[in-house]
């Protein structure tokens, strides 16, 4: 291509920054603007990691490199659908990579869902991680001592973990004020993990793992029951060292003996939730059905039932995807359908110059190292297809900030980050903390703007 090329990126987490590093890093002369919803980039990092994991946010370090390089710019709080649409980028880029990610809970269709007291472990995600989308307060029932938390992911442990832990162990982190608040007005005492296959079936990791006790106020319980390895689970840890690692974890745990701490996670095996039971319309119990392993790594029911007594329920059984506004959407995936990273209509034909990576392309499984090589895939189709994408009319860099200002959007930009990124940092250090977070979205865009 003898022309600059022009790409867009949807989404400024980790998925759609590689994208734009690998694609700077080309032989293909590029320039390439990231818009988020956001204010702020870094996605999921910022507002989907506990913020008692400080060495997974040290990936921020190595992305705001890349957004650092002038090849790159970042314009946020610009929401894809409502300020600006597909046909919309075309007028200024070539070609447009959605990241945009899955940050919305997956359905579990069981009796009692809707009642109150039961919770998307994505909206208390949100909440505990200052986003500024999500409610200030969070609905914490003075009487909820005993509380359940439905699926073993890494963030159904990050669930149990902020639920367990004393609000004070937490103000050595980035909370905002509001979630210290809420999180002293919780009264949990024990959380009920549950798992619908056995130990060797589960989906954290060794680490989030073992982070479980790191609380002197946590006494992890590993219950008996249901703790089951057939020949599929042995089969899964010969292969796995990480398998091996958390089957090995949860053996000591389970052999381990209280220390009468006061707040205590429970992890249930071979329990498949079938309903969340209510009284007056809220949350008084969970039902599970007791499963066995058929030698597969897979479960059968049993029939025989058990009912949990619990005040509330979160469910962390995954994540979905959102539908892009002028973008097929598989719904039953909750992905864009695509050929490698290629979007694709409904015939299966490619849509011209339209492009995804990350969760949004695959699905909401991996760990974010997966990501790099999502994104090079993504890329190296994209610059196979660099001579058939059709040139933008309004291909000038300023063009896109013309439109955006003219339509009235306070769009942040990456010195505006840098901005809130020193504000944050100065108001931890004026607690004897590290970062506070500015949570109010007007906040931030104001102090990004000023």
């Amino acid at each position: 291509m003898s022309r600059q090329l022009r790409v867009a990126v949807i989404g400024a987490g980790p998925a759609g920054i590689y994208a734009a590093d690998i694609l700077t890093k080309s032989e293909v002369d590029v320039t390439i603007d990231i818009l988020d919803r956001d204010p702020t980039p870094f996605g999921l990092i910022r507002y989907g990691v506990a913020p008692d994991h400080p060495r997974i946010k040290e990936i921020v370090k190595a992305l705001k490199r890349v957004l650092s390089n002038d090849d790159i710019r970042f314009f946020g709080n610009v929401n894809y659908g409502a300020d600006l649409k597909l046909d919309h980028l075309q007028q200024f880029y070539d070609a447009v990579i959605f990241a945009t990610g899955a940050r919305a809970d997956r359905d579990l269709e069981i009796p009692g869902i809707d009642l109150k007291g039961s919770f998307g472990a994505a909206d208390f995600v949100s909440w505990y991680d200052g986003h500024p989308d999500a409610p200030r307060d969070w609905p914490f029932d003075p009487h909820a001592e005993t509380v359940a938390v439905l699926g073993v992911g890494n963030v159904g442990l990050d669930v149990a973990r902020m639920l367990a832990k004393t609000a004070d162990e937490q103000l050595v982190t980035e909370i905002p004020d509001n979630v210290y608040a809420g999180l002293k007005a919780n009264a949990t005492k024990d959380v009920h993990v549950f798992a619908r296959r056995g130990p060797a079936q589960v989906k954290f990791t060794p680490m989030e793992l073992r982070e479980l006790s790191h609380s002197p106020n946590i006494d992890v319980i590993i219950h008996p029951e249901g703790f089951e390895l057939d020949e599929g689970s042995m089969d899964a840890i010969r292969a796995s060292k990480s398998v091996k690692l958390v089957v090995d974890v949860l053996q000591n745990y389970l052999a381990k003996e209280p220390t009468g701490a006061a707040h205590r996670i429970h992890i249930h095996f071979c329990q498949n939730p079938v309903e969340i039971l209510g009284e007056d319309g809220r949350v008084v119990g969970l039902r599970t059905e007791v499963t066995e392993l058929d030698g597969t790594g897979n479960v059968r029911g049993t029939g025989e039932l058990v009912d949990w007594p619990v005040q509330a329920v979160y469910r962390a059984v995954g994540y979905r995807s959102e539908n892009l506004a002028g973008i097929p959407f598989d719904d039953a995936q909750a992905i864009v359908p695509n050929d490698g990273g290629r979007v694709i209509d409904i015939e299966g034909d490619p849509l011209p110059g339209a492009y995804v990576t990350g969760w949004i392309k695959r699905g909401p499984v991996g760990l974010i190292g997966h990501t790099k090589s999502d994104a090079a895939q993504t890329i190296e189709l994209l610059l196979s297809d660099v001579d058939a994408l059709v040139a933008p009319p309004e291909p000038e860099r300023e063009a896109v900030d013309r439109y955006l200002a003219g339509r009235g959007i306070e769009f942040t930009t990456w010195e505006g980050w840098e901005q809130l990124d020193e504000h944050e940092l100065a108001l931890g250090e004026a607690a004897g903390r590290t970062r506070i977070k500015v949570v109010p979205r007007d906040e931030m865009v104001r102090i990004s703007r000023s």
